[in-house]
């Protein structure tokens, strides 16, 4: 599975930050009609001990949530960290872990923010416009906005909004547990988007995609370092 559209990963902040602009133009935010038969969660760590990083690639069956297909890539730290450009940290491993795979998810799953982002375009918005494929951003904690605190009941939610945009949902996966934050990556609407998260987290707060890239990339790191 090779991208769709190509830019330069060499660049420097304000080149990147007008990339994340021109690109964000073309991110679709809503439902494209097709089945989805797989689903595929991404996640990156670092290694504490040098600037190695692993990127996880996990394809799960939508219905029975199965894990049918995984793949890791090793890789170094190309990008400095700053807040806001995870993409151009994180995306280079990620895509070349999507281009060793065999099964073609039909919607992808990131451990990080779509357009809930303070230029529209987070991690799971540029792997969508990338690969001209339906992505969910699904972060753990907030990057911008506000929003009042949803229900205490599995599938209760309120928005999260930013200059007066609702650019989010603001989730609870399990009752009684910490809400997580869900935006459109692309090709998807955002009530699409928390259902599927909400079909994806049957037992805990994070979706099975998530959880299982990230169990992936622990793997991988502690057979980097073994303790």
């Amino acid at each position: 599975m090779k991208p769709i559209t190509i830019h330069p990963w060499e660049l420097n902040e304000e080149e990147a930050v007008s990339l994340q602009r021109e690109l964000a133009k073309k991110v679709i935010q809503q439902d494209q009609p097709h089945d989805i038969t797989y689903v595929a969660g991404v996640d990156v760590a670092y290694s504490k001990e040098s600037d190695v990083l692993i990127a996880a690639v996990v394809i799960l069956e939508a219905a029975s949530l199965k894990l049918v297909e995984s793949v890791t890539v090793e890789d170094r730290v190309h990008f400095p960290y700053i807040p806001g450009l995870f993409s151009f940290r994180e995306l280079p491993p990620v895509i070349k872990a999507f281009e060793q795979i065999k099964i073609q998810p039909d919607l992808v799953v990131c451990d990080g923010q779509g357009i809930a982002h303070p230029r529209r375009f987070g991690l799971a918005s540029h792997l969508g416009v990338l690969l001209d494929i339906p992505t969910i951003g699904c972060g753990k904690t907030r990057l911008l906005g506000t929003y009042d605190e949803p229900g205490d009941s599995r599938g209760s939610h309120s928005s999260l909004i930013d200059n007066d945009e609702v650019v989010g949902h603001v989730l609870r996966t399990q009752d009684h547990v910490k809400p997580i934050f869900v935006s459109i990556g692309h090709k998807i609407s955002l009530d699409a988007a928390s259902a599927w998260i909400l079909k994806l987290s049957p037992q805990y707060r994070l979706p099975e995609t998530t959880r299982q890239a990230d169990h992936l990339v622990k793997i991988a790191l502690s057979r980097l370092n073994p303790s």
